[in-house]
């Protein structure tokens, strides 16, 4: 893997969070959840009717997105044109969609 310089990978991360922004914004809509979307720069805050969160932010020196959920905590590193946890080897969309779901109490898929 090669590494990308810090510009190439925020354009990069920041593509990711805006695809990842709408893909949220549908499945919510699709499943009548209520999800609210709170996005600064680099940082995207899920929260949920529960009151619990979702953090997704990008993480430059590491070259990675971090998901802070309910779940846990995990980091996705880019191979190839996905988004792979570093631990699980799960898609990033596959686990959100898994994470999503269950703070939601509904089931979520991200396309």
């Amino acid at each position: 893997m090669s590494l990308l310089s810090e510009s190439e990978f925020l354009a990069l991360a920041t593509g990711e969070l805006d695809r990842l922004e709408s893909a949220i914004e549908q499945a919510a809509d699709s499943a009548d959840a209520d999800i609210e979307i709170n996005r600064s720069g680099n940082v995207m805050e899920l929260e949920f009717e529960d009151g619990s969160k979702i953090i997704i932010n990008s993480q430059a020196p590491m070259q990675e997105l971090w998901v802070a959920a309910r779940a846990g905590g995990f980091h996705f590193r880019r191979d190839g044109e996905r988004w792979v946890d570093t631990r699980e080897g799960t898609e990033l969309y596959q686990a959100l969609s898994r994470y999503l779901s269950q703070q939601a109490g509904t089931a979520l898929t991200l396309g």
